[in-house]
Formats: C-alpha cells, structure tokens, sequence
C-alpha cells in the first residue's frame, strides 16, 4: 500500500512537470497538477512524501513490537563473547565485536556493563560478558547468537596473509534476581546443583583476589556451567549465578521446546567453520552478510561501528514468517 502510494505520487509530480511544460493556451484541466501553481503543487508533494515516510516508519516500528512477542523478549540481555578458532586474530576479532555491540546499545540508549572479560595474550580477548539494561535489549539481540566469522588480511601476519577468524555469540535474558521474584517458573532443585567457589578478577575491595567470592554453578543433568565474580560476596556472586543459569535453561527449553530438564543437553554455540551465521568480509572483497536471512550490504564499517537494526529486523521478520507458516501447516486438533 505505501509502495502504491510514492508511486502515485511520482506520477502526479510527472503529470504536473509535464503540465507546466505543455502549451499555456491549452483548454482547462481536471487535474490537480492544473488547478494548482507550479510551488503549490510541489510543497504539497513534498508533504505528501513526509507523511508517507513518517507512516512507513511507524508501520515498521509497529511490526517490530509484534514480532517481539517473547516471553522474554522485553527483558535486558546478558550477552558473551567467545573467541574461537584463528588464534590472535581470532581474540582481535572477539574485541572487534564487543566494540560493535557496545556501539549498537549505546545508539539506543541502553546501559552497558562488563561483567567479566579476560584478555588476550598478544591482543584481543578470549572472552567477555557484557550485561545491556534496557527494555526489549533481549528481544532484539537474542537473534546475535550464534558464530560470527571475520575474513581479512591478518594485520598479525608479516606476509598479510588472508585469515578467517571466528567468535562465538550468546544471549540470555537479563533475570535480574528471578530466582526470589518468581518472574522465572522455574526450580532447580540443589541436588541438580554443583557449587563451588574461586577468587574474583579484576579490581574490587580487600575481598577480591584474596578470599573465594566468586561462584560457579554446575547443572549436573545439563552439563551446564556458569560463573560470577563480579560481587564482593559468595551470596551476592550466588544469586546472580543462579540468574544466569535460569536464563540459559529458559532460552534452551524455548529452543528446544523440551517440557523436562532431562531431555536437555549442551546446545552450545560452536565457534568454528561450518557453523557461522553472518559473515564479514574485509578481503578481497567488503561484505557483511547474514547467512539466514540473506540479509547483505556493503558498508562493513558502518556494520561495526553499531549499525545492526538491519540485520536485527530482517531476521525478526525471518522469524515472525516461520512461525506464522508453521501455525498455518500445524495439524488441527
């Protein structure tokens, strides 16, 4: 309907150029571009075209809301970063991607934290979480997980070399204290729980570094492993932990769509060939693609500089259509 409606506006503003360069001892005409003045005539065009841009921008934000329809969707997002194969250029890589991220939420003026992030050797990282309040932060990055696969010349190859390099990408919904809120139905019983306790990293009180604070949680059924150390107490690091697992049962049994924790098993992202849903391309060519949605552009900068709501909504309505088509072909009951 939109498209219908700029192309009825390119052919009155054709009709209407055409007019004004016809006879001026012509006959009176029905038309518009005939009762109307030469600048009349395009200020209302031009108004026209705004109303209709403005509609389209509304529309599109309006499908948005409705394709984000998770349970989760409108939570903040807990987002990690794995560096895979390719060696240092695959820790540049991982680095690179943090940057874009962080770049995207500050665009929408999310908040952005690192949770934990351990750095590479020669560069790079080997892994970072980032923690991204905001609403809908989940719902609109949970379609980021997965392997990303970078090909460059390797600025850490003497000879320049082409490298492929690979970082692996998961999301979680923020659960910010879901175990004592009851937002999350979902109990582990502790017999399904291992704990054990480590020193925090990085910089903090006279706790850190000195006394176990930090917590890492395993779900034996699962094989599921997850950690925090970012707090000064085991209590405090034992809740978020427990956040943070909840959230990744939450997302597997959504995937999955498994009714008992015991048919659950790995489901991790593979940072390796074969396994990549968007590739960035440097060398020879520039090209960000989206091996899902077939989503491409050129702009590979711009792509990581934060510039990701086109891919976010192509694969959002990639979705929105599988889902519909899978309700319209399911067996009526």
């Amino acid at each position: 309907l939109l498209e219908d409606a700029a192309f009825a506006l390119e052919l009155v503003e054709f009709e209407a150029s055409d007019s004004s360069s016809s006879s001026s001892s012509s006959n009176s005409s029905t038309s518009a571009a005939a009762e109307a003045g030469p600048d009349e005539l395009s200020t209302l065009l031009a108004q026209a075209r705004q109303l209709l841009q403005q509609l389209a921008a509304a529309l599109d934000k309006w499908e948005l809301r409705v394709l984000l329809s998770g349970a989760y969707d409108e939570s903040g997002a807990v987002l990690s970063i794995t560096a895979g194969a390719g060696g240092v250029d695959a820790m540049d890589w991982a680095e690179m991607l943090e940057r874009m991220y962080i770049r995207w939420a500050a665009d929408r003026g999310y908040n952005t934290t690192v949770a934990e992030r351990t750095a590479g050797e020669e560069a790079g990282l080997k892994g970072v979480e980032l923690t991204i309040r905001g609403r809908w932060a989940y719902g609109y990055l949970k379609g980021e997980r997965g392997t990303h696969r970078l090909v460059r010349s390797s600025p850490f190859n003497a000879k320049g070399l082409r490298q492929t390099s690979f970082a692996g990408v998961e999301v979680l919904p923020l659960l910010e204290s879901a175990s004592s809120s009851g937002k999350a139905e979902l109990t582990i019983p502790d017999k399904d729980l291992e704990v054990s306790f480590m020193r925090s990293g990085g910089k903090g009180g006279q706790n850190v570094n000195k006394v176990e604070t930090g917590v890492r949680l395993l779900h034996i059924p699962t094989g599921i492993s997850v950690k925090a150390t970012e707090q000064r107490t085991q209590m405090q690091n034992r809740t978020i932990a427990m956040d943070k697992l909840i959230a990744k049962l939450l997302v597997i049994l959504e995937d999955q769509q498994a009714a008992k924790l015991a048919d659950i098993r790995g489901d991790a992202v593979k940072a390796e060939w074969g396994q990549q849903i968007r590739n960035y391309v440097f060398h020879p060519y520039k090209l960000v693609k989206d091996t899902r949605t077939g989503y491409e552009t050129s702009d590979v900068t711009s792509v990581l500089d934060g510039g990701l709501d086109d891919f976010i909504t192509a694969y959002l309505r990639s979705k929105g259509k599988e889902e519909s088509l899978s309700k319209v072909n399911a067996p009526i009951s």
